[in-house]
């Protein structure tokens, strides 16, 4: 209870302190050609009831279903200038770790309206995107109902998560190139993720993403393997793959065959969907 009540008041100071600074924002009310690069952002104009501003969307920009009727200007991290100065917008809105880094000082240089939204993995950098975008957008008022509603969501979802003494320690693989396995380490959406669910990520000796090695794997001895749903590309993972692996094998998580799998946009996206996220994993987690 003692926990409940403080994150309520964290909830509080912190909505204060995020209206300051998207009060500081600059605000372009008037743009009707906007380019959404990121899932979370294009989630968050659709929650907004924006859409009807968008003319072009990201790869990852995937959800709600609607949005693939968009033009796709490219994945976020590939991104070329004229693959996204061909659909003429007056703002772009991005996500940090869009690029590469020559096409996002291009952009920035082509007198139109750039805004990366900030925010990172966890309760608060979401409400940090939904105001911000909504800020830019010049809807502070439906920013503040959303974020209102996606706050009280969160705290809900995270409550009932770490409502469990027995936390399973979770192994995010990305990708297995060469067989290998292309982990997460901390500082990472997944990392965020698996911590809202209430579980341990099993890799902490590094941050972001790297291969790792058999000796570590077995170390790690995860209780769960955790990825995004099958699909085609390089992080297209089948299940007898990974269970195929010996390391794994030799683990906790190998013995039992224990694997998560969620749809990536849903689970990685830290967007208006993410308490959803929270209950799915967090009840998978713990066989509930």
């Amino acid at each position: 209870m003692i926990r409940t009540k403080s994150k309520g008041v964290l909830f509080s100071a912190f909505l204060g302190v995020v209206s300051f600074s998207a009060s500081a924002q600059e605000s372009y009310p008037d743009a009707e050609n906007i380019v959404s690069i990121g899932g979370a952002v294009t989630e968050i104009v659709y929650a907004l009831g924006q859409e009807h501003r968008l003319t072009a969307r990201d790869t990852t920009s995937v959800f709600p279903p609607e949005v693939l009727e968009l033009p796709d200007v490219g994945y976020m991290r590939r991104l070329s200038p004229e693959g996204i100065l061909s659909v003429s917008p007056d703002l772009i809105l991005t996500e940090p770790g869009s690029g590469p880094q020559e096409t996002i000082e291009l952009l920035a240089n082509a007198d139109i309206p750039f805004v990366d939204v900030p925010g990172d993995y966890s309760s608060e950098g979401i409400l940090q995107r939904i105001t911000t975008v909504s800020a830019v957008l010049g809807v502070e008022e439906r920013g503040a109902e959303l974020a209102a509603e996606v706050g009280a969501a969160l705290s809900a979802a995270e409550q009932t998560a770490q409502a469990h003494d027995e936390k399973p320690r979770v192994l995010f693989i990305l990708s297995m190139p060469g067989g290998k396995l292309n982990v997460s380490g901390t500082g990472t959406r997944a990392d965020g993720i698996i911590r809202m669910a209430g579980g341990i990520n099993a890799i902490d000796e590094f941050d972001q993403y790297r291969i790792l090695t058999d000796e570590a794997v077995i170390e790690a001895a995860p209780d769960i393997i955790l990825m995004m749903t099958a699909r085609g590309g390089d992080h297209g993972v089948e299940n007898d793959q990974v269970w195929d692996v010996p390391s794994i094998q030799l683990t906790p998580a190998g013995e039992n065959h224990a694997m998560v799998r969620m749809d990536g946009s849903l689970m990685l996206g830290f967007g208006p969907r993410t308490a959803e996220a929270i209950t799915i994993l967090s009840a998978a987690f713990y066989g509930e």
